[in-house]
């Protein structure tokens, strides 16, 4: 009975411990000058254990299935409580059989200022304001568990989308940049409502086809899993007509235009002349990697 017990407690503490993210945080203050202030150290710290801490779903995820995903915050300038900042958020998701993982998520979000008093308690309500740091950790959490969850499942990342999205309507009553559309073209405002449009609904469908059908059946037959990447990605040109460079569009090959070259860079051959046209007119950012695509 007592072996039971123990075996029960250790079987529940997984249930409450396992928490959706492996997020790695680190805060940045060299443009400040006063990069060794302890405030940025403490910072770094409880922003790690609350990303990493925090349950953001009611889903179970094993260790194995945590997200792994970095978060690097360039501190500009601070005076008193008020932080200047930018945040880079990247994620990335197992590939099947493999033991590499797929960049899914790649922003840049410069509108990241917030108010911070040391020590003081970080607390996420999903219905409410808080804070401006809390809300744009929690606008791209969601973000993270959406597009992988996308990756895994057609149309899987509904309720994180719409949960980034009710973080945005309500954050819109305060007085920071990014949560309006009046805040640029490369926001938070724009990059929800993007996803969530039905003028780039191609989007999610490459997300799902991209990796489920095409990197994680690499396993099995990598020739068949290369021209499902091949197909999907030429699938783009219509979101692309619709919405040439696309702010969506540019996130996209942010994260993946290195793993495409790679991916068309070695193995068996596929025809790629269809591929290298639509990659060069959709992301001519990215046109060095493309001419590099020549096996």
């Amino acid at each position: 009975m007592r072996n039971l017990i123990v075996v029960f407690v250790v079987f529940f503490s997984t249930l409450v411990n396992s928490q959706e993210l492996n997020c790695n945080v680190v805060v940045n203050a060299q443009q400040t000058g006063n990069e060794n202030f302890p405030i940025f150290k403490t910072l770094e710290k409880q922003l790690n254990e609350f990303i990493n801490n925090t349950k953001w779903t009611k889903k179970v995820f094993k260790d194995q299935e945590r997200i792994n995903c970095n978060m690097f915050i360039n501190v500009t300038n601070y005076s008193g409580e008020n932080f200047q900042a930018t945040l880079q958020v990247q994620s990335s998701r197992p590939v099947y059989g493999a033991s590499l993982s797929s960049p899914i998520y790649n922003f840049n979000d410069k509108d990241f200022n917030f108010q911070y008093l040391e020590f003081q308690n970080l607390v996420y309500n999903q219905a409410q304001f808080e804070s401006n740091l809390i809300s744009v950790l929690a606008f791209h959490i969601n973000m993270i568990l959406g597009v992988d969850a996308d990756s895994f499942e057609e149309n899987g990342g509904d309720d994180y989308y719409k949960q980034a999205q009710t973080i945005t309507n309500y954050s819109q009553q305060s007085n920071f940049s990014g949560w309006k559309l009046e805040d640029g073209l490369q926001s938070r405002f724009i990059l929800i409502d993007n996803i969530l449009s039905p003028t780039f609904k191609e989007y999610r469908s490459v997300i799902y086809n991209y990796h489920r059908n095409g990197l994680d059946e690499m396993s099995n037959d990598v020739k068949a899993g290369k021209e499902q990447v091949a197909s999907t990605l030429i699938s783009l040109k219509a979101m692309n007509s619709r919405r040439p460079n696309s702010f969506l569009l540019r996130t996209f090959f942010d994260a993946k235009a290195e793993e495409i070259e790679q991916i068309f860079s070695d193995g068996p051959k596929v025809n790629i002349s269809s591929l290298k046209e639509t990659l060069t007119r959709i992301a001519p950012t990215h046109n060095s990697k493309w001419q590099n695509i020549k096996f």
